[in-house]
Formats: C-alpha cells, sequence, structure tokens
C-alpha cells in the first residue's frame, strides 16, 4: 500500500528558526501498522502505533486523530486509520509553529500559520482542543523558555486557555512522571527563570509548586538582596546557573534552595534565620511529589542545607570548614563538589547587582576538601587506638591539613 512520509514538528520549527534540530520526527499518511512492520520497522508505544525506523532509529508515528473522553493522559480517543489526512494529524498538536510539516521535496505545508507565527515570536495555540491535555500548560512554559533569548512570547488567548486549565482542576491530574519531563526540560533551557514566571502567570505555579509560588512577594534584606523579592531572586539564580551552561540539575537546586523563606513568620521580615532547616523538609517533599531522579534530589538537598554555610566560608575556621565537608559528604563522595560550588555561586550572583562579582568561596572549599582527602587513616599512626580514636585522630589531622592551606 502506498502512504507519504513527512518531517514534523520541533525539527520543522527549529530548522526555520535556524537552530539545530534535537531530534527528527515523522507522521506517516495513509498507512496500516502492518505496512510498517513489512518494511522492518519496529512498533513501540501503547496508546497509538509509533515505529522506530530499522537503520535511524528515528520515530515514524502513524497519523491519528484524537478524542478527549475522559481525564488525564488516557483520557483519549484514538484514530489512526489510513484515511486520517496530515492536516488532521497536524490539527491535534499544542502551538501552531508545532503543527508545520515538510515533504519529501522540502516544500512546508502549514495549514494553521505557524511559520507566521515565527515570524511574529509567539506562541499560540493551534485550536479550543488545547485544554484537553493539562500537560500542555507545562509545555507552553518551557517552550516559552526556551525560546525566550529569540523574543517569544506567549499569545494572550492562549494565556487565558492557560489560565483556564489551571484554574480547572485538571493539573491534579497529570501523572508525576510527566510533569518532570517537562520540569527537567525547563530546567535545561536558556531561561528557566521564564518557565516560572509564565507558570505563575497563568495560575498553574500554585497548583504545580505551591512552595514556589508563596515565595513572590516575600522580602529579603535589601543589603544581601537588592531585588528584595525572594520568587525573583530564585529566578534569577536559574537564570544565571543556565547562562554558565552549569546543568540542569545545578538549575533545579536553585528552584528549591530558598523554600524555607516561604514559611518564615512575617513578623521576622525581611530577616530569614534558619531558613536553610526550614526549607530542608520542604525540597524533599517536592522531590518526593515529582518523582525526581535521585541525583536531582542530592543536590537540591543539599544546596538546600548548606549554600548560607558556603557563602560564609571565608570566615571559617579549619575544624568548621571540615564539618561543612563532612556534612555535604564531600569526603564520599567528592564529585559533587563542582555541582554544589556552581549552586552556591549562582545564589550568590544571581541577585541585583552581584552579577560581577568574585565568588572565592568556591576556591576555599576546593582546597579544602583537596587538603582533607589527603589525610588517609592508613597514614596514621593508629597502634593501639579503638575506631573512635582512630576517628578523632583522623579528624584532627584532616583539620591540620585544611589549616595549611
Amino acid at each position: 500500500m502506498a502512504y507519504r512520509v513527512y518531517l514534523v514538528g520541533g525539527a520543522v520549527r527549529d530548522a526555520l528558526l535556524g537552530l539545530e534540530p534535537r531530534e527528527n520526527d515523522w507522521v506517516v499518511v495513509g498507512a496500516r501498522p502492518e505496512d510498517l512492520l513489512d518494511r522492518g520497522f519496529r512498533q513501540v508505544g501503547a496508546s497509538f502505533p509509533v515505529f522506530l525506523h530499522p537503520d535511524s532509529s528515528e520515530e515514524y508515528a502513524l497519523a491519528r486523530r484524537e478524542r478527549k473522553e475522559g481525564h488525564g493522559y488516557h483520557g483519549f480517543a484514538v484514530d489512526f486509520a489510513p484515511d486520517v489526512t496530515l492536516e488532521e494529524d497536524l490539527l491535534r498538536r499544542d502551538l501552531t509553529i508545532n503543527a508545520m510539516a515538510r515533504d519529501e521535496h522540502g516544500c512546508i505545508i502549514d495549514p494553521l500559520g505557524g511559520r507566521e507565527d515565527l515570524e511574529r515570536r509567539v506562541l499560540r495555540h493551534v485550536s479550543p482542543a488545547f485544554r484537553e491535555d493539562p500537560l500542555r500548560v507545562l509545555r507552553v512554559a518551557r517552550f516559552a523558555a526556551r525560546l525566550a533569548p529569540l523574543g517569544f512570547t506567549v499569545h494572550p488567548s492562549t494565556m487565558a486557555l492557560m489560565r483556564d486549565i489551571s484554574a480547572s482542576g485538571e493539573l491534579e491530574h497529570l501523572a508525576a512522571e510527566r510533569s518532570w519531563a517537562e520540569i527537567e526540560g525547563a530546567m535545561a533551557s536558556a531561561r528557566p527563570g521564564v518557565f516560572i514566571e509564565t507558570l505563575r502567570a497563568c495560575g498553574a505555579l500554585q497548583r504545580l509548586l505551591p512552595e514556589v509560588d508563596v515565595l513572590f512577594g516575600v522580602p529579603q534584606p535589601a543589603k544581601y538582596h537588592p531585588e528584595i523579592d525572594t520568587g525573583l531572586h530564585v529566578q534569577m539564580a536559574m537564570d544565571f546557573a543556565a547562562e554558565m551552561g552549569w546543568g540542569p540539575e545545578v538549575v533545579f537546586s536553585l528552584l528549591l534552595h530558598d523554600l524555607g523563606k516561604g514559611i518564615t513568620p512575617r513578623e521576622e521580615w525581611p530577616s530569614h534565620l534558619r531558613h536553610e532547616q526550614r526549607g530542608v523538609p520542604l525540597a524533599r517533599r517536592v522531590c518526593e511529589r515529582l518523582k525526581t531522579p535521585n541525583r536531582y534530589r542530592r543536590l537540591a538537598l543539599m544546596v538546600t542545607a548548606l549554600h548560607l554555610r558556603c557563602h560564609q566560608l571565608a570566615g571559617m575556621k579549619p575544624a568548621a570548614k571540615l564539618r561543612l565537608i563532612e556534612e555535604a559528604d564531600l569526603l564520599r563522595r567528592p564529585e559533587l563538589l563542582d555541582d554544589f560550588l556552581r549552586a552556591c555561586e549562582a545564589d550568590y550572583r544571581g541577585r541585583g547587582g552581584f552579577r560581577d562579582r568574585s565568588y572565592p568561596q568556591a576556591g576555599i572549599l576546593a582546597d579544602a576538601l583537596r587538603a582533607a582527602l589527603s589525610v588517609r587513616a592508613r597514614d596514621l599512626d593508629t597502634t593501639g587506638l579503638n575506631g573512635t580514636q582512630v576517628g578523632n585522630l583522623l579528624r584532627e589531622a584532616r583539620v591540620r591539613a585544611i589549616a595549611g592551606t
């Protein structure tokens, strides 16, 4: 049976923007599953037929129609019959800039105005069916974060739909795994702070990350935080880390690092004593709710608990430096040092007027850890000592080594 293949979605969009496409997705029109299986494609996916190319392993999906029938991701009736047209397949997509296709001759098929919206730098929904999948709220926010450097903004009509979705309670039906996939992508974007700003503008931040939402409007001492607002500082720190190329794990740790300030009693504002300790249970709760991978959770909890101590390194005595190293588990896992220091530096420099300041604490802690690791129990005279005594002797030797840095 004859069928037609089109390049669709992000690859078409990114090529028109002059960006390097991250991956190629293809849609197949006029085919049945057996047509692709007969040509060596391998079927994956349970909800609808997606096939992996036998040579490139790129994804090929049969053109399909969708109709919402219930809550959540699985509440759709899907039709992938051979008579589904390319235009029908494009109509089910989220944004006009993602609803273009390119044929084998390089011609762009754009029935919904995606190319014009690319030129206008607008993120606009394809149809009212946008609201049928609440995950699209997060997807739009992620695209806003990724494309912000190019001047993209969310169309007012799309933002209105996102507000309706947020108010409807549909976000509560999202599986944690689906939400996390979008959040992780946003943490790797060019402007992750825009992701938070967009979610907040449509009311989704309050639904998905209420611990972060309450940070907006919470003041901090102007001496240390000229930007004053805690939520704004979080966005600035995230964007600073992203600009430095420090990775999504660091950016996510900054999203959570000041959660304790959201529960500071108002009568104590703008001071936030012990906000690190108060923030740890909140950060743990967010990680559990989102089912974040261990590497994200570990760094987020570490930065939340210890970022202020890192800022205070210059005035610390050697024993205090060793305690910080031990609490951060850096003796056992020294590979965590770089991301911890990056997050702390982004926290320090991601605030009004601090961007161009140096962060000597990074070198101080790196030197202290290097000195501590150079001291090993096997190099000490532990004759006749029990385990506790050996541990004390080792700590004393490490403190002396740190003092020499």
